[in-house]
Formats: C-alpha cells, structure tokens, sequence
C-alpha cells in the first residue's frame, strides 16, 4: 500500500468534522445500490441535536451490513493464514493417472494455501502445541482438487464417528469457556487416555512437529491412502508429501511460549514478509506409491490413518513444486472464505475406504454449506474453479448465477440453449473396486495395533527430540488435575517405550508406574528406525531463508557489521537490527544504522540466530537494562549460536554467561572472515549440546 501525503479534497462543517470531498482521483462513495452518498459523517435527524430519522437509508444500510460482517468461524482450523501461487508439474505422470495437472511437464496450476492451527478460534496466538492444518485448492482445467492435509502424516482417530467427541474434548470446556488453544487439560487427555488408537498421534503431537517454526519450515501430508488412475483404469494407492524447500525447523517450548507473547501472529507475520521480500516459500509435493500387493503384504492396515508408510519402505516420488508468490488482496473475502473439502477430487483420482476420510467427506461439504450461508459458496470467487462450469444447479441462498432459457433439467429435448451433457470420456469415473460384506458397525481387526508405530516414531528421534517428547509429555499431564487420567496415560507409554515411560512418570512425581494398559494386539519392536519421521535428522544445510537478529548501540563498529550484513546476505538469510531505541544508532564510521526492532520489543525469540555488536559507548548501562539481559540469557537458554564482538563481553557477563560460554558461543571480527565463518556455524540452527547444561536442576 503506498501512502500519499497530500490529503483529499475536504473541507469542514459546522460541528468541526471533516468531510472528504470526491476529485478527479477520488471516486463518489455510494450505497450498495449504487447511489451517491452526500454525507457520510452525520445519520439523518430532526434538526441538528434532534432524534434519529428512520427513513435514512444510507446509515441503515451501513449499519445493517456491519452488523453482519462475521460469519461463524471453523469449528476446527479457524486460526489461519493463506497465500496464492502456483503448482508446476514435472513430468508427464500419465502411467500414473490421467489427473490433469500431472500431464504436461512445467505446466502452472494456480493455487491457494491455507495453513492453520485446529484447537483455538480466529483470535488465539499462532504458536500453541497444535496440530497444523495444510489445505491446498488447486485450480485445475477439470475443476477444483482439495489436499486437505496436516502437518502431521497420522491422526489421534480411525473412524469419523469420534471426531466430535475429540474436537469436543480438545476445544474449551462447555463448563468454562476455557482453556483456549491448548491440548494441556483434563478433558483431552481423559479422552485421548481412553482411546489407544490415538497414542502414535500423540506422540507426534508431543514432539517439535507440534510447534514448527513457520509455515515454511514445516512438512505437509495428506494422512489418508487415495487412489490414482491412469486412462486404462488401472489404478495405485498414493499418500501425498510435502516436502520444504528450507528443510525442517522447530521452536522450542519455552521459547514457543514467549514468542506467542512477544508476537501472537509471529507465523502469519513470517510468512508474509517473506513473500513481500520476494524470498516466495515453497514445497515439493510428491507421493509414496504402492499397489494392493503392497497393501496387502504391509505391517499395517494402509487404510487405518493413524499409520504411516515409512519413506524407507516407500519412497517418496516428486511429482512438482509449489510456490507461493503472492498475499491476498483481502483477508476476509479469500482467507476467511475458501471453503475446502476433501471430496473435491478431479478425474485420475479416487478416494480409498479409508472410514476418517469416508467421514471428512461428508462432514466438509454440509460444514461450509453451514458456515457460509447456503449451497453456493462455489461463486465466491476464491472456491470458482478457473476452468469453465456448466451445470443445471440454481437459486439457493445467495446465487450469483442460473441457468439461462427454459431448460434446467436433463435431459431435454430444447433445441434453444438446451444446456450441458455429459461425457463419458472426460468425465469423473471411480475405480471400479469390488466390494461385498455385511452390514456392520465394527472396527476391522487390521487397525487394533496402537503402539507399535508409536514406538517406531520414538527410537528415529534423536535424544534430543526424545527428550523434548517426554518434557512435554510432563508439561501436558502436569496441567491435568486428576491423578487417574495421569497414570492412565502412563500405562500407555509403557507399551510404547519403558524410558519414556519412566521419563514421564519421574517427571510427574508419581508414586509407583501404573501397570501397562491392556494391548489389543502385542506391540512389535522389530520395526527399523526411519530417519524421515525426525526433524533434525530432515534439518537443512543451509541458514538460508532464516533470521538473524543483530543487536547494535552507539559506536557499533560498522567493518564488523557491514561484513556480517554481507555474510548474511550471500547466505540468503535476513538480517534485522535490534537497537536501543527505534531510531537507530550511529556507528563507529558515524553511519546511521536504522533498526528494525527497539530491544523491548525485539527479542531474540523472534530470531534463529542472534550477534551483539554494540559499541563501548554507554556499554555498562545497557549490562544494566533487563530487556538485553533477557535478549541474550533466553538466546542461550534456547540453543542459538550467538555470535558476539570484544564490546559485547559485560553484557554476556551481566547475563550471567561470562563462564558459560560453550562452542555455541562464536566471536566475530573482521580478521580471516569471521562473519561467514559465524553464518556457516548457524547451518546447524541450534547448538543442541548446551541443551543439558541449560536443563540441569
């Protein structure tokens, strides 16, 4: 948005209120019917300190509409954020399905995005232990496809029936209206301690998964088994990956924490900054690919979705890349109003027997039917397909278009605009799979181990990771009132691994471990290792696309500061400046350096990697000033190679850092290229080995 410091044509009235006058570059304002609007400052009355009018339109109308700009927020998934782009594909994949947008290689399909946490509504912080949503409408030229997915490749339940008691136990207490945007009470973990099959699920939950750094640096899924179909109707089972371009990056807790505090939208944030600096996001979308042999040879049932294939098993086979290039014009109108369903598929694809995503697809249609408004939300333009529609569907509430002429039915015998057809070649057909069985409500044999994968997830983590999965295990169940649902869930853990299980217990104070909940099936312990489920296994070689945050003060040497900039910029990483004031300081060559953050309210939470390189000017009252010390005490206290000039050396001593500076710990000059030396340190993201030593009680 550009700003014009010229103001518009107005002039005042007789109670002092401005006017805003229309020019040649200002347009009338008008009602919604179009009329020319002669004052929009005062509502109508009978003389100037008179009675309201009620024959005034104007304000009534625009009364009228704010009093119904919300509609009712997701029940799930309401806190999100979206962006435009596009998917190219790579190759022509018509062996694999005749899906249209697989076709023709280097081909863009447009695309809209929306990432989201589930449990908290539109006004909670981005950064809750949260399962994140990733939903993506691709726009293609035989309709609309939904990959309405998570950041997570597993799910806490098998069948849809319990999806509202799980949303029910996860949202706030009906008692209470709280707690908000958390997992961290009584009744989740009531419910979730009385269902099994949700154990591998929760262990992801548990781990860095369920606090990613951004958007960008998270992995996406499509959790069930679809089909694909080539043109001779041969059809494979696929589950879809997202891959990041960045690799994967996680916060940790108690930075999580204060993040949410220091900045609620610090994932939205994120993302659009990095798409207004032209650094566009972006994945790589491909699927594991796998036959009925397969499926029926596999350890698991390939339709239970809290399973997963591991990558080693079944690797993964790019099929294209996203980017997003582009925010939207309006937040409301696009963000707030796309509207996905998982049943939207195109020809080349089929759904499996999958009974969650046999439940989403009836669930997803009547949810946004509901939230907006009637049947025809496919004419808000964010859910119109780009390619052409034709069909016989009318009225309803707010239709934008109908059939034209008399034929609105098929068939017809009209010769006058008799309206569309069918066709069997290009039309949407499902894999023809044979199906016989008796009507039954029962859960199949083939899903009744709940613990084996749970424990395949556990031993690929690094000891790292299984420790922050058991802190917060800790952390969660300490927030649990009832000392039952504690040691409830306990008894799970055991079935999935005897030190985590005691990790926790200790972590609890409990008296005594309670004995293992009863197992349908025998947990296996014969899986190997798969080093896709770990985050830091997965980590990127690079800083790029992250951020540094630089502390400066008066007298900053600016060599050492032009010559990280530098170092930061050939990374391809950002680098933003945290000064005393938000003014700026000067530096040593008596520069100007603009800050991008005042410390109050740039703390090194914000930031993946931070330096201080302040001046000696006025150094000892800034070793006083809280905020610093807090800027580089939680820097340390979170992993983050901190790098740092001769002038910086009371300020780590004021922190307390004086004798605890590690290998993390990196100092910067301009001699034999210690800056990019420092970048190439911050490749590996945190220095997980002080970790023990920040823990130690």
């Amino acid at each position: 948005m550009t700003h014009n410091s010229d103001h518009p044509k107005h002039s005042a009235a007789k109670g002092g209120e401005w006017h805003q006058l229309s020019d040649k570059t200002h347009p009338t304002l008008t009602t919604q019917q179009g009329v020319p609007i002669a004052d929009d400052q005062n509502s109508l009355r009978a003389g100037a300190r008179g009675p309201g009018l009620l024959e005034d339109q104007v304000m009534r109308e625009k009364i009228f509409h704010f009093d119904h700009e919300r509609i009712p927020e997701r029940v799930v998934h309401a806190r999100g954020v979206g962006f435009h782009g596009y998917f190219e594909n790579y190759k022509n994949q018509s062996e694999l399905t005749t899906a249209d947008l697989f076709q023709r290689p280097g081909e863009q399909t447009p695309v809209f995005v929306r990432f989201s946490t589930v449990a908290g509504n539109k006004g909670s912080a981005d950064l809750p232990r949260d399962v994140r949503g990733f939903a993506t409408k691709f726009y293609t030229q035989q309709g609309n496809w939904d990959l309405v997915g998570n950041n997570i490749p597993v799910f806490f339940i098998q069948d849809a029936m319990k999806f509202p008691d799980l949303v029910h136990a996860v949202k706030e207490a009906p008692d209470r209206g709280f707690p908000q945007a958390q997992s961290a009470h009584d009744n989740f973990w009531d419910f979730v301690s009385l269902m099994p099959e949700s154990t591998h699920m929760l262990m992801w939950a548990m781990s860095d998964r369920a606090i990613p750094r951004s958007p960008r640096f998270m992995e996406g899924f499509g959790v069930h088994s679809f089909r694909f179909i080539n043109a001779r109707g041969e059809s494979r089972f696929v589950k879809f990956h997202w891959k990041p371009k960045l690799g994967l990056q996680s916060v940790v807790w108690n930075e999580a924490v204060k993040i949410n505090g220091a900045d609620p939208d610090f994932h939205r944030r994120d993302m659009w900054e990095a798409i207004q600096r032209g650094d566009y996001p972006e994945w790589e979308l491909g699927v594991q690919i796998f036959d009925d042999a397969f499926a029926d040879e596999f350890e698991f049932d390939i339709l239970d979705p809290t399973k997963l294939i591991p990558e080693e098993q079944v690797p993964v086979t790019p099929l294209g890349k996203m980017v997003l290039n582009r925010v939207v014009d309006n937040f409301f109108a696009e963000t707030e109003q796309v509207a996905f369903c998982t049943q939207n598929i195109v020809p080349g694809m089929d759904h499996s027997n999958d009974p969650l995503l046999q439940g989403r697809n009836f669930s997803y249609l009547d949810t946004q039917t509901k939230r907006l408004g009637g049947p025809n939300f496919t004419h808000i333009p964010i859910n119109a397909p780009k390619c052409p529609m034709h069909h016989f569907q009318q009225d309803g509430h707010m239709a934008m278009t109908n059939p034209r002429g008399r034929a609105n039915y098929e068939p017809n015998s009209w010769d006058d605009n008799p309206g569309p057809r069918e066709n069997p070649e290009l039309g949407f057909q499902s894999f023809p799979e044979e199906i016989s069985g008796t009507k039954v409500r029962e859960r199949s044999p083939t899903f009744a181990d709940h613990y084996s994968q749970a424990w395949q997830f556990y031993i690929s983590q690094t000891e790292t990771e299984q420790n922050h999965i058991a802190d917060a295990f800790v952390f969660e169940l300490s927030k649990v009132e009832r000392e039952d649902i504690r040691n409830r869930m306990v008894s799970h853990l055991l079935n999935v691994d005897d030190t985590l299980a005691n990790k926790v217990a200790d972590g609890l104070g409990l008296e005594s471990l309670p004995d293992a909940a009863a197992a349908a099936v025998e947990p296996r312990k014969d899986l190997a290792p798969s080093d896709a489920l770990s985050i830091l296994k997965s980590g990127p070689s690079s800083f790029a696309g992250r951020k540094l945050g630089v502390f400066v003060s008066e007298g900053t040497d600016a060599k050492i500061f032009d010559a990280l900039k530098a170092a930061v910029e050939h990374e391809g990483a950002v680098l933003a400046v945290i000064a005393p004031v938000i003014g700026g300081v000067t530096d040593s060559s008596g520069r100007k350096i603009s800050a991008n953050e005042k410390i109050d309210g740039g703390p090194s939470v914000l930031f993946d990697a931070v330096a201080l390189l302040p001046g000696d000017k006025g150094i000892q009252k800034l070793a006083r000033h809280s905020p610093v010390r807090d800027f580089i005490s939680d820097a340390f206290a979170h992993c983050k190679f901190i790098g740092y000039n001769t002038a910086a050396e009371p300020l780590l001593e004021s922190a307390g850092l004086a004798e605890s500076k590690d290998d993390g710990c990196i100092e910067i000059d301009i001699i034999e290229d210690s800056c990019a030396r420092f970048i190439e340190r911050c490749r590996d993201l945190r220095y997980w080995p002080r970790e023990d030593a920040v823990n130690k009680v």
